[in-house]
């Protein structure tokens, strides 16, 4: 796999498509990070780290937020990809959709989204918007 994040992503979006209450990820750091700030963001109800001790059962389990019917992911998508590194100052930061979506950027300071990126000045690498 080339691409852990992507692979993520796409978990979580095709999971929401046929509405999964939950899926299950390998775990890693950026990851769980990156299921945090969902988390924080009310984009998903939950994300826990599921260790059950044998040598390849470490994953990420992430409970996905419904309205009704619809998914409150509407939209997921990678910006910045191994072949193409997106890195924006925090004056070049974009809007998604302002206030139904975000950025996630990775900054010196740890992963924070575009709206604390930009309170604190910081600028970094695109990971993904989330709509």
């Amino acid at each position: 796999m080339t691409d852990p994040i992507a692979d993520m992503l796409t978990r979580i979006r095709n999971a929401s498509a046929v509405h999964k209450p939950f899926v299950l990820i390998p775990f890693s750091k950026i990851k769980f990070e990156v299921a945090k700030l969902l988390e924080e963001e009310g984009f998903i109800v939950g994300a826990e780290d599921i260790d059950e001790g044998a040598v390849k059962s470490h994953n990420i389990k992430i409970n996905l937020k419904y309205k009704g019917k619809e998914s409150v992911i509407r939209g997921v998508n990678r910006i910045s990809k191994p072949g193409r590194r997106v890195y924006n100052s925090h004056q070049e930061i974009p809007r998604v959709l302002p206030s139904l979506g975000l950025l996630i950027i990775s900054t010196s300071r740890g992963l924070m989204t575009n709206i604390e990126a930009k309170k604190q000045k910081i600028g970094g690498e695109v990971i993904c918007e989330i709509f």
